[in-house]
């Protein structure tokens, strides 16, 4: 079995600003090593489920959060961004298996998160066919187009219950609540155990039934907090502009998708 892992740090236990996710900052070291420890407890579950590989995609910021040293031998890291438009989920391919989503968050001005956001924060909101879209759906989407299911998938409550509505087999584990301002989160050892537990669960049961299904055609809506931005971005091929802060584009290739986030997201 070869499961795919792909890791943010906003939906990671405790983390509440955004100081907590930056790099350098006072704030981040306690909450990257809670993101690696987190990262470390999925992949012992999917270990002990019976992985013979696993690959660890640091999909946060610079890519470069989570400490090597402290992750199980038999795991490999990806770190940096090689640049392609996979993105989150840069290296999967046909040959895994399974996928899992460590430290997600809530979509774009879902109100569900104080660090709620879609790929990036000068972003407003990204819809699909009409519907809002989180970052879990566009990987999730992503990881469809190689038929890799996604099996788990932790983080704020509101993004959990957008996983549930969309696949209801996926295993979710909600590791913090966000109100307002504000989380409210489980113990942080309490997130590391049920990774671990709800991982090895997911990887032992029939995980193909969590395949979420591509629409035939795609629709994209981007709206931007700024019409400047908007306006440049509307001369990307293939893209219009349907308000003063918004673009639209359309395709039947979600790859088509990727590339237009990558360039304009």
């Amino acid at each position: 079995m070869k499961v795919y892992i792909s890791v943010d740090i906003e939906g990671i236990t405790g983390v509440t600003s955004w100081s907590e996710t930056e790099k350098n900052h006072s704030d981040f070291d306690r909450f990257a090593n809670q993101m690696t420890k987190e990262v470390k407890a999925a992949c012992e579950g999917a270990f002990e489920a019976g992985a013979s590989e696993i690959y660890v995609k640091d999909a946060h910021d610079s890519a470069r959060n989570i400490d090597i040293n402290e992750l199980p031998e038999y795991v490999k890291l990806s770190s940096g961004w090689t640049g392609d438009p996979m993105c989150m989920v840069s290296g999967i391919d046909r040959s895994f298996d399974a996928a899992l989503f460590i430290g997600y968050h809530s979509k774009a001005g879902s109100g569900t998160s104080p660090l709620a956001h879609t790929l990036n924060t000068s972003i407003s909101h990204i819809k699909i066919n009409d519907n809002y879209v989180s970052e879990f759906l566009i990987n999730a989407y992503a990881a469809a187009l190689y038929n890799v299911p996604v099996v788990f998938v932790s983080g704020d409550k509101g993004l959990i219950e957008e996983v549930i509505l969309t696949n209801g087999n996926i295993k979710t584990l909600a590791v913090k609540e966000g109100i307002g301002g504000s989380t409210i989160s489980i113990h942080p050892k309490k997130s590391i155990e049920d990774t671990k537990s709800l991982v090895n669960k997911a990887l032992k049961e029939d995980y193909n039934s969590c395949k979420v299904s591509l629409p035939n055609d795609f629709k994209v809506e981007i709206e931007y907090q700024k019409h400047e931005t908007a306006y440049r971005n509307s001369f990307y091929p293939g893209v219009k502009l349907i308000s003063p802060k918004a673009i639209e584009f359309t395709t039947n290739d979600y790859y088509e998708v990727l590339r237009l986030f990558h360039f304009v997201a």
